[in-house]
């Protein structure tokens, strides 16, 4: 009836983000400063739905046009300081994943996700990261829950295989890898996980045929190389170590 109210694009902006809906209440907020450049409450609502959605860089632009039509805005200051947290807690935690500190970064991406609840990539990081950390519950929660939202969701799939993986479930853990591969070709863990998957599956198989048929020293050979495929996963490893076990004491005697 008046699709040229920028504060009717504002207001459904706001309910939208009252229901969680934050992709959406971005549009209807970026259409009402489109209309109208000087509508503050349009530039802070766009700001927050960019930054509840995990893109800070994007909500500081917001944050700083509302600030430059009334400087002395306190939300917009308090939200600007927000967004740039955020950044500072993505380049932590980018640096500690390199370095391997995953307690940390499930810290940064828990502080981020104060203030940005509804982005999938924090939630995803912080969940590889505590299947890294052995907890795994916890992180097939987290992927379970983006799932549910959107089912084909590349890193979630990912997650969850990489903690099935994990778990010594490695059948499995190809299976989600797989579908994640055919949601996206290109994700590289993805292939390097599933790629992994098959070569221990495959080395831990051809070790248990060489020990069935008494052939030790092949066994031996092969749990061997099955163990130099991927250190950390530590369950289908402590198997491994222990068939390779039974296999000098089955050379010694």
């Amino acid at each position: 009836m008046c699709p040229k109210n920028a504060s009717y694009y504002g207001n459904r902006a706001a309910t939208l983000m009252m229901l969680g809906r934050f992709r959406e209440a971005l549009g209807d907020a970026q259409q009402s400063v489109r209309l109208d450049d000087s509508f503050v409450r349009g530039h802070l609502r766009e700001g927050k739905c960019h930054l509840s959605l995990g893109n800070a860089m994007a909500a500081c632009r917001s944050f700083q046009r509302a600030l430059e039509l009334d400087h002395k805005n306190a939300q917009a200051q308090q939200e600007f300081k927000n967004a740039n947290a955020v950044i500072e807690y993505e380049k932590i935690a980018e640096t500690d994943f390199e370095k391997r500190d995953f307690r940390k970064v499930v810290f940064c991406m828990d502080r981020a996700l104060e203030f940005a609840p509804a982005c999938h990539r924090f939630k995803i990081l912080k969940a590889e990261c505590l299947a890294m950390l052995g907890r795994y519950p916890e992180a097939q929660s987290v992927a379970s829950d983006i799932l549910r939202m959107d089912s084909t969701n590349a890193d979630a799939l990912y997650v969850r295989g990489l903690c099935l993986y994990y778990e010594d479930c490695i059948e499995k853990a190809v299976q989600f890898f797989v579908q994640a591969l055919r949601m996206a070709p290109d994700h590289e863990k993805a292939c390097v996980a599933c790629r992994n998957a098959k070569a221990l599956k495959a080395k831990k198989e051809d070790g248990n045929k060489a020990f069935k048929e008494g052939n030790y020293k092949l066994a031996y050979e092969l749990y061997t190389e099955a163990l130099g495929i991927d250190p950390n996963n530590i369950k289908t490893n402590a198997k491994l170590y222990c068939n390779r076990g039974t296999v000098n004491s089955k050379e010694t005697r």
